[in-house]
């Protein structure tokens, strides 16, 4: 099974949502009318695009349409991929060029339970199977069970992890990880943090403090700020990026659980409104179904074949 493939059948629940339903307006209705774009706009809203991004796809649909003199309804659809394709061109993972940095720093942050700390061990599993040395740090000191399930990926990767007890300062954590990292000649540094709601005022200025520390030892440090996301919880994800971003500027976002209840729209929302990169999408719980995002791959796997429609 290729790659392509096997995303395919990961995005089942986008994948029957949104695919079987335009396949079914563009086999039903072959000539393009009011009724098809509005059938569309329908189907696109109710796969987690939001109104804001689906108003912006349709524009350019009918733009182009009316440019390309249309009249197919199996032409409209290769349009409508294109259009798609274009607004995630910005957020395409590209290969993380570490520019000569060593340690090259990540922070991880998002709120409890979208699967931070597992696609952090599954990050730091690619970077070690790929000739890297990599450590881990539970800079989670809000929650015991943290430290815990991070030590457990070590154990479990057999990559060391920096940690210190329940309700130790997370700063101080980071900055001891980061002096481990310099001694042990690491390639890749990784830092898990609280996973915070992005209303809780206390936390959000204990990850900014967390930025300030490790600034003081590398001014260029933390290197990458990833936030992660479930794709389960639709719209709302747009809330915990723009907060996220306002506390400490992010560089990237991955996206997880798009394996299961998840419309994954929402991942085409994430790239129109904030141009971010998507490092990674999550399409399963083993340890190697954390995925570089491929746009054509993504939209190949939520949309019908013109052969369905």
């Amino acid at each position: 099974m290729s790659a392509k493939e096997g995303l395919f059948s990961r995005l089942r629940k986008t994948r029957e949502s949104l695919s079987s339903g335009l396949a079914s307006i563009f086999s039903s209705s072959p000539k393009i009318s009011e009724g098809v774009y509005e059938e569309i706009e329908d189907q696109l809203i109710m796969a987690d695009l939001g109104v804001q991004t689906t108003q912006t796809i349709l524009s350019e649909l009918r733009k182009k349409a009316v440019q390309s003199r249309i009249e197919s309804s199996d032409e409209l659809l290769s349009v409508l991929k294109s259009v798609i394709l274009d607004l995630l061109q910005y957020s395409e993972a590209t290969e993380q060029s570490t520019d000569g940095k060593k340690p090259f720093v990540i922070l991880m942050v998002g709120v409890n339970g979208v699967g931070k700390t597992t696609t952090m061990a599954k990050m730091a599993n690619q970077y070690r199977n790929s000739g890297n040395r990599v450590l881990l740090a539970a800079c989670d000191t809000f929650r015991a069970a943290a430290i815990e399930q991070l030590q457990s990926w070590g154990q479990r990767l057999d990559i060391p992890v920096i940690a210190q007890s329940h309700g130790a300062d997370a700063a101080a954590v980071a900055f001891d990880a980061y002096s481990a990292a310099q001694a042990r000649d690491m390639d890749y540094l990784l830092i898990d943090s609280a996973g915070r709601q992005h209303t809780h005022g206390d936390l959000m200025d204990q990850l900014q403090k967390l930025k300030r520390v490790l600034g003081r030892v590398d001014e260029n440090a933390p290197h990458e700020v990833l936030l992660t996301v479930d794709a389960g919880n639709g719209q709302n994800v747009i809330s915990q990026v723009e907060n996220f971003n306002k506390a400490i500027p992010l560089t990237g976002l991955c996206v997880t659980k798009l394996d299961g209840t998840a419309r994954g729209g929402v991942v085409i929302s994430l790239a129109d409104r904030f141009k971010l990169p998507i490092r990674y999408i999550g399409v399963g719980e083993g340890v190697d179904d954390l995925r570089p995002f491929i746009a054509e791959d993504f939209v190949d796997a939520l949309l019908p074949e013109l052969s369905e429609s």
